[in-house]
């Protein structure tokens, strides 16, 4: 079985869609299909990342067996233009803002309504999975959860992660914030993806102030399970740190953030501090101050994140769905 993956990753665009995607072939290619990826070769873009998974990338449509498509800027146009090269269509969204000509649709994101919000978005015969009951998790992330640690609460070991290419810049906010502070961490780990533009002066920060510097990584969960509190973005990466119990704050940096982070912060599973523009150096040290007063807080953070990201079934459930289509 033959699977197109169309997906894109940039400075502007971030990789979240990517790195998603990657998990979703990881799996295919795991029960035996050929996974090829499209993608543009836009700056910032993951391509290299791609082939270095040893997937093949193309730059140009290709017909398979099934099409699976995570990009914002392709509606139902595009997807009735490649139906009579593809048997089926799988779409990855989170924004519900289009219509989609797909045959299975999967958002994984628990906002207001997601139950029905892509009802007239789709035809009949589609069918969703939506919710974090089909959270998209690399398998990393899947064994951090089953042998995690109770947390208590405390902080003495501190991940910031700004999403894999930062374009607000807010991992060098935080920096200058924890060259302000007077609370010392035991241990601080900062990680930024290959498309951050400003990953030389970050990498240069950290040595001098011996803070633990990380790029484009494959042990993510890893540091999040060890991590006591995370300062993060908005995005899937809010989920990842969820799953494994981490308490975290979150940075809306683009729009299609604002509405999964509100609903988290309303469910008391991460700290909304703010669209980026109005979010300062000022903002991160005042969080770095307070947190060694909120130890309960923390505590049922870690609790809520975990009841929220939680499936009965068990993890990865979109993968199932995905293989009855071919």
């Amino acid at each position: 079985m033959k699977v197109l993956i169309r997906t894109d990753a940039s400075i502007e665009i971030g990789s979240g869609h990517v790195m998603r995607c990657l998990t979703i072939a990881d799996a295919l290619r795991a029960r035996g299909c050929r996974v090829v990826f499209m993608m543009e070769e836009l700056p910032g873009n993951l391509i290299g990342l791609a082939q270095l998974r040893d997937f093949e990338v193309v730059h140009d449509f290709q017909s398979a067996d099934l099409c699976i498509i995570d990009h914002y800027g392709i509606d139902e146009q595009w997807e009735q233009s490649i139906r009579p090269f593809v048997n089926k269509i799988v779409v990855i969204d989170d924004l519900a803002d289009r219509q989609h000509d797909c045959d299975l649709l999967l958002d994984q994101n628990t906002v207001p309504d997601f139950e029905v919000r892509y009802d007239a978005l789709v035809s009949r015969h589609c069918v969703k999975l939506l919710g974090s009951t089909y959270l998209i998790m690399r398998e990393e992330f899947v064994r951090e959860r089953q042998q995690m640690r109770e947390r208590d609460g405390t902080v003495e070991r501190l991940l910031i992660f700004m999403g894999g290419t930062d374009p607000t810049n807010e991992t060098l906010k935080v920096l200058r914030a924890l060259q302000k502070v007077n609370v010392t961490f035991a241990h601080i780990d900062v990680v930024v993806g290959g498309g951050n533009p400003n990953r030389i002066e970050i990498e240069k920060i950290c040595l001098h102030e011996d803070f633990h510097f990380h790029c484009q990584i494959d042990y993510m969960a890893s540091l999040m399970a060890q991590a006591d509190f995370a300062i993060g973005a908005g995005g899937s990466a809010t989920w990842e740190r969820c799953y494994v119990g981490l308490p975290s704050s979150s940075t809306i940096v683009a729009e299609n953030q604002i509405v999964a982070t509100e609903t988290a912060a309303s469910l008391w599973a991460v700290w909304n501090i703010g669209w980026h523009e109005e979010v300062t150096v000022k903002t991160y040290l005042q969080l770095l101050k307070t947190l060694s007063n909120r130890q309960k807080e923390l505590q049922e953070m870690s609790v809520n994140g975990l009841k929220l990201t939680g499936s009965p079934e068990g993890p990865n459930l979109w993968i199932e769905k995905i293989m009855e289509l071919i």
